[in-house]
């Protein structure tokens, strides 16, 4: 039996980012739906402290992409309101 690839917030924030999108593009974006239930329902499960040990990574893993992706956002939204050299 052949598993299926597990399809992690990295994974679709990479591919989301090897198209190329636009400043705003990347300003706009939001995690797809599925994942965005994902990280509310390990939020809820976290603050009953009812994660398992994979999990806690599973959580940790969104709150870095989260981290990581705040930040660019805050780079393209200053990028944005500078005028063009």
């Amino acid at each position: 039996m052949q598993s299926v690839p597990i399809r992690t917030v990295f994974d679709v924030i990479t591919d989301f980012l090897a198209v190329e999108p636009s400043p705003q593009e990347i300003v706009d974006y939001y995690l797809p739906d599925d994942l965005q239930q994902r990280l509310d329902d390990l939020l809820d499960r976290n603050g009953e402290d009812l994660l398992t040990p994979a999990e806690r990574e599973e959580l940790q893993l969104f709150l870095n992409a989260d981290e990581m992706f705040s930040l660019l956002k805050t780079k393209m939204k200053r990028k944005l309101r500078k005028p063009s050299e």
